[in-house]
């Protein structure tokens, strides 16, 4: 496509044209190599899974946002019941969760029918304790369905039934083996039942811990993805150059004002040459040459002056996996941003921190 731009180098219509098609094809390259990535993980043991509290109603809110816009593509519509649970608070692995639905949600919009529609419902089962909620998911669609002879294979990886010219891609084949793997790991089970020509309909069953915690007010605001970064000083820490060249561009795109450093130790000395409060935050890559973000993220903490501890420090790496985060967060960072960079997540999540950090600064001072 990039020779096809290049032919047609006069034509603005054709050059849009070629990259949309080169976006739509990195998306699915990265979408397998993650897959891929995630199989071996899953295969050797080496899956992490987290342990931390998170709310229902949201974690399936959010999965619906994040398939919408490919659903209206397809003019799918998606329908989402209401929650029907007595804990909406619990204790367990949210990133793997969202990951098994995802899939699911993904698939059903790929081999859906056009003006078809994608039901999500999640409900809570008798448990045998009283610490511990067992949660129902289940998805239905209106789509293509499966033959019987293929639904004993779904769940091999790379397996793939021949749907014809419904979808210009139809995926890796692992996104089931994925899904019925971590919801093993989970102590959970992933059924389906499926008719060819009129859809197929997805059930997994999860524990959790139930968290001791008050109900959120039905009337809080749901936080959007966007924010300012205009007039913002930051400490961009990156030594691949296209990788800086991206972030630089976004960041200065929004009216931020970008300080680069080409490795930890010339992040550090940038850090400890410059007055205290010079920069609202620091992006940090994290496998680099002289000195990581790990050692340089710690030895800034470690300094003995009034920002050192409370400037946002937010990795940004290709190794987007729970023991991934769960290091940076050890190491002192503040969040964690996984590469290829998400243009509004970056900015929302950069906002939102130096926002919070002005805040505690605020409160010092009074």
């Amino acid at each position: 496509m990039v020779e096809v731009g290049d032919h047609y180098s006069d034509d603005l219509e054709k050059q849009a044209e070629c990259r949309r098609k080169i976006k739509d094809a990195s998306d699915i390259l990265l979408e397998l190599i993650n897959e891929v990535l995630d199989m071996g993980k899953l295969e050797s043991g080496e899956i992490v899974l987290d342990q931390r509290e998170f709310d229902l109603k949201k974690l399936t809110e959010d999965c619906v946002d994040l398939v919408e816009k490919s659903a209206k593509s397809y003019n799918v519509k998606i329908i989402k019941e209401d929650n029907i649970v007595t804990h909406r608070h619990l204790s367990g692995s949210p990133t793997h969760v969202k990951r098994i639905l995802m899939n699911i949600l993904s698939n059903a919009v790929k081999y859906n029918k056009e003006y078809g529609s994608i039901t999500l419902s999640c409900r809570e089962l008798p448990s045998p304790t009283t610490d511990e909620a067992i949660i129902e998911f289940t998805c239905a669609d209106t789509g293509i369905g499966m033959s019987e002879e293929f639904q004993e294979h779904i769940f091999d990886e790379f397996a793939q039934e021949y749907q014809g010219g419904r979808t210009k891609f139809a995926g890796t084949g692992l996104g089931m083996p994925i899904a019925k793997n971590l919801t093993e790991k989970m102590g959970g089970t992933i059924s389906f039942q499926s008719v060819k020509g009129k859809g197929t309909t997805f059930t997994i069953v999860l524990p959790f811990k139930i968290c001791e915690q008050e109900e959120e007010k039905s009337t809080a605001v749901k936080e959007e993805k966007s924010a300012s970064i205009a007039g913002l000083k930051i400490l961009l820490v990156e030594d691949n150059e296209l990788n800086m060249e991206i972030a630089q561009f976004i960041l200065e795109n929004e009216g931020a004002e970008i300080t680069k450093a080409w490795n930890g130790r010339e992040a550090l000395d940038a850090f400890k040459n410059n007055e205290a409060g010079s920069f609202d935050v620091i992006l940090m890559d994290i496998m680099m040459p002289v000195m990581d973000g790990y050692e340089a993220t710690e030895r800034i903490r470690a300094l003995e002056r009034a920002d050192s501890k409370t400037v946002p420090i937010i990795a940004m790496t290709a190794n987007a996996f729970v023991e991934d985060r769960m290091k940076t967060k050890a190491t002192g960072m503040d969040a964690h941003l996984a590469k290829p960079l998400d243009r509004e997540t970056m900015l929302f999540t950069i906002a939102k921190l130096a926002e919070k950090n002005k805040g505690r600064n605020r409160e010092n001072t009074i």
